[in-house]
């Protein structure tokens, strides 16, 4: 009896103590774990992330060019085929190619000896022909001092005079030949008409050329140079009108020309039709080129400038994004909360483009950050760094070269 009660009191001491360990584990964890939490307090609870940073801009009100922007194609100002005017062996070239030329400058000779020799008898022609005239008109004189006298018949005064008369027109046509010859002799040198660049010569020392046949030199005036370009005939009245009032400006780059590399120009020329199939019409710029840097059958990049438009709200070009409903962009509002604003988007204007409408003048966009954004959601507008701005746009005459 005494064992089974000692093996009993010892069964219920163990247990008793099982107890306690147990009590002691929960104890120790749980003060553990509220050290835990007091060392990382994200550890007690879910936390809400800090809103997006931002970098914004002020939309700002300017005056910005209303313009069309074309393809184009530079033409030379002048350009002519130089032909010869008598046929025969060219003996000399005076130049070289790819030369600057001035007007009147020696190009090429062509063997001036046939035609020498043809003044030379023109020359003989137009003595003889004088020589007779004078040998007829003292014969007519005396026989009109011997009609009065009655001496001759009548009919020897008429043919005195006859006489005279056709002397008189032979001189003429020898004259009249001298001149051609001479002429003929000067063509031989056959000189630049205007002043431009030489292309490649066509013909070289030693061909027999046609008198008005046979192409001899390309020369092409550079400066001033052409732009010629299109419009749409649906642009063609706004172009009309301006060009009334005299307010259309040009401004001509190359593709390969930063934006702000442009010449100025006058539009010199306006086409009386509308071009069949393509409902385009044609007009031609003229701008100065005196550093040859548009070349002839280079494309171009023409602005055509209609007006001014005055007070036109702007915004940098990568404050706007495109969405199912149209570009749209984020204004920050006072409480510094992004409002999503649908857009309507204007012309270009270099780093900038104009709002027609959905931006007032002062408002903030945002031009950094908008992926990270919400509508209607928090953000913090970054103001430690450079915030992107709208620059003044220098007007585009200011800009040229």
């Amino acid at each position: 009896m005494n064992l089974n009660s000692e093996i009993r009191g010892l069964k219920g001491f163990l247990q008793a103590n099982r107890q306690v360990a147990r009590l002691a584990i929960v104890f120790a964890l749980s003060v553990g774990a509220s050290g835990c939490n007091r060392a990382n307090p994200q550890a007690a609870g879910p936390q809400m992330p800090p809103p997006p940073l931002v970098s914004v801009a002020k939309a700002q009100a300017q005056d910005v060019p209303v313009y069309l922007d074309e393809i184009g194609k530079s033409y030379a100002f002048e350009s002519v085929t130089v032909t010869p005017q008598v046929g025969g062996r060219i003996t000399e070239r005076k130049f070289q190619d790819g030369a600057d030329l001035a007007k009147g400058q020696l190009l090429f000779v062509i063997d001036p000896r046939p035609y020498q020799a043809q003044l030379d008898s023109a020359k003989g022609a137009f003595a003889q022909a004088k020589a007779n005239l004078e040998l007829a008109k003292v014969e007519f004189e005396r026989s009109t001092a011997l009609l009065n006298s009655k001496v001759i018949a009548k009919q020897d005064y008429d043919t005195k005079k006859s006489t005279v008369e056709v002397n008189q027109a032979q001189v003429e046509s020898a004259e009249a030949a001298l001149e051609t010859a001479q002429l003929n002799l000067e063509y031989c040198y056959i000189h630049s008409p205007i002043q431009g660049r030489a292309g490649a010569r066509l013909v070289d020392v030693g061909n027999v050329v046609q008198a008005n046949t046979t192409g001899l030199l390309l020369i092409q005036r550079l400066d001033p140079i052409y732009a010629d370009f299109t419009i749409t005939e649906r642009d063609l009245p706004n172009v009309q009108k301006e060009m009334t009032r005299g307010t259309l400006k040009t401004f001509v780059r190359l593709p390969s020309d930063p934006d702000d590399h442009v010449r100025g120009g006058k539009l010199s020329f306006l086409d009386n039709t509308v071009q069949n199939g393509t409902g385009t019409v044609f007009l031609r710029a003229t701008i100065s080129n005196p550093d040859h840097h548009f070349w002839p059958g280079q494309f171009v990049n023409v602005r055509l400038v209609l007006e001014t438009q005055k007070g036109a709200v702007l915004i940098p070009n990568q404050a706007t994004q495109i969405s199912q409903k149209g570009p749209f962009v984020y204004v920050v509002k006072p409480d510094n909360t992004a409002d999503l604003r649908l857009v309507t988007l204007g012309q270009r204007q270099g780093d900038n483009i104009v709002i027609t409408q959905g931006v007032a003048t002062g408002e903030n966009v945002i031009v950094a950050g908008q992926m990270t954004v919400a509508p209607n959601g928090k953000v913090r507008v970054d103001t430690g760094g450079p915030t992107p701005a709208v620059s003044a746009q220098p007007d585009a005459a200011a800009k040229t070269k």
